[in-house]
């Protein structure tokens, strides 16, 4: 079966591309990581003009995935998962402010707590926001919650969705800037490119990562697991970024470089909103009772 986008959904997606193509998504993410919120929070109001915080109470999953795919390939900053995804279903309205959440014990810290104007564990308001624990990814600060709340299933698996298309739109930039790189890159006269380990490491990215397309969309339409939807999308992220480090040598190691920016998303990503043995689990489960 092939899934594709009608017209309006073809619009949105092209719209927030223009948007997002047009705003310095890597700068905001390192102002983010830095402490600056100020262009992170500029690019906030712009997404959610565009109705990206209403998704979930106005829209369907597959506009969830659309708009978390795009986040994913411009890297931007902000707990969108927390207030986009999870909290509209579990609090039952939009959320109109930058807001997060902790869910334990798959989530157990509320990512940007500092600058979220609402913090939740579950459902309810978190008694008071603790120590900040970082994550490889310095855009993602995390922070212990007080409190307790009722989680939401339905409110979990929308995010797990997020997360999945998320981690889609990381690997396909990653494998789109790695596809560049070695098409400029000249060793021995030559773009290194055009050598045969090369191609085959960057096609073997591009076939999972269009293998874990139709289970993304597939989880959107409710015809697939969410779970199987998050391992393939990280399996298949987590391959471009060591792919990408392989193709791009010595300087897709520095954090100078922009690569660096989703190599470290795509890493945190993968154990987010739960490790691939906890989603395994639940496929393995879900096998079991059908």
């Amino acid at each position: 079966m092939k899934f594709v986008l009608d017209d309006d959904q073809r619009d949105f997606a092209a719209a927030l591309e223009s948007l997002l193509s047009s705003a310095d998504t890597v700068a905001a993410a390192r102002a983010w990581a830095d402490g600056d919120h100020g262009p992170g929070l500029k690019l906030w109001a712009r997404l959610a003009e565009l109705g990206v915080l209403s998704l979930a109470t106005d829209a369907t999953p597959v506009e969830v995935a659309v708009a978390f795919e795009a986040l994913g390939r411009h890297a931007v900053p902000g707990p969108w998962v927390e207030s986009a995804a999870y909290l509209p279903v579990a609090l039952g309205r939009e959320v109109e402010r930058v807001a997060t959440v902790a869910v334990p014990p798959h989530v157990p810290y509320a990512l940007d707590a500092d600058v979220a104007d609402q913090v939740y564990i579950g459902d309810t308001p978190a008694g008071s926001v603790g120590e900040l624990h970082l994550s490889v990814d310095r855009t993602r600060r995390l922070f212990d919650v007080s409190g307790q709340g009722e989680p939401s299933r339905a409110g979990f698996d929308l995010a797990v969705l997020a997360t999945a298309a998320q981690l889609l739109g990381a690997g396909e930039r990653v494998l789109a800037d790695s596809v560049t790189y070695v098409q400029q890159r000249k060793q021995f006269g030559r773009e290194i490119g055009s050598y045969q380990a090369i191609k085959h490491a960057l096609a073997d990215v591009r076939i999972a990562l269009d293998f874990a397309r139709p289970l993304v969309h597939g989880a959107a339409l409710g015809a697939v697991e969410v779970s199987a939807a998050k391992v393939a999308a990280g399996d298949a992220a987590y391959l471009a970024s060591r792919t990408g480090l392989q193709v791009h040598g010595a300087i897709g190691y520095t954090a100078e470089f922009d690569l660096s920016v989703w190599i470290t998303k795509i890493r945190a990503l993968v154990t987010a909103w739960g490790t691939p043995d906890f989603h395994r689990g639940r496929i393995l489960q879900q096998l079991g009772a059908s």
